[in-house]
């Protein structure tokens, strides 16, 4: 017997299959790639697919894999010139009870676990959530055309003079003040 993949969005946890790993395929309209690139400040989305399953995790967990492919349109943050990004991602979370997740007591200093994989395990999974966040993070933060230059620009008062690298430093007036309060046998006045 051959497994369908679901289409559905969300997944009730308690009607997924012990037994076996529930595959999902989440199709995604014109209209909905539209709402996702609204979403994230992208000119367009030509393509987005997000397809994988949900499998069983010991008895209480669950573990999703997923394989995330879009084309991403975002503006160059040079010249605003439409660059095209070709994104393709494994996706992988786990959903585990509440009580298995390290939660620190208020005011308690803690550090962030390496893994951010691990998510509370809650009434459903919606997989549409899980694919837009892998695809916030997979997309560039600052897309640029690959012929985009910055010119240098200074602003400066009228008559001013522009300031010097060196003078940008941080311990180039500390030197400066040195010298000024050394006399040429190094001693101070």
């Amino acid at each position: 017997m051959t497994e369908r993949a679901h289409s559905p969005k969300v997944f009730r946890v308690a009607d997924l299959s012990q037994a076996h790993a529930t595959k999902f395929d989440l199709p995604l309209s014109a209209e909905d790639r539209a709402t996702v690139a609204t979403e994230l400040d992208a000119t367009s989305i030509k393509k987005l697919t997000f397809s994988g399953q949900i499998a069983p995790l010991g008895k209480r967990g669950w573990r999703l894999n997923g394989k995330l492919g879009a084309t991403v349109v975002q503006p160059c943050v040079v010249t605003l010139a439409p660059v095209t990004t070709r994104i393709d991602s494994d996706v992988v979370r786990t959903f585990v009870p509440p009580a298995q997740l390290h939660t620190p007591t208020e005011g308690s200093e803690t550090e962030i676990p390496e893994d951010d994989s691990i998510e509370e395990l809650g009434t459903e999974i919606d997989v549409y959530d899980v694919m837009i966040e892998a695809l916030a993070i997979a997309i560039p933060d600052y897309p640029r055309a690959a012929d985009a230059e910055l010119d240098n620009i200074s602003a400066i008062p009228e008559g001013a003079e522009p300031i010097k690298e060196e003078e940008t430093k941080p311990f180039a007036g500390l030197a400066a003040l040195r010298d000024k309060l050394s006399d040429p046998d190094g001693q101070k006045d």
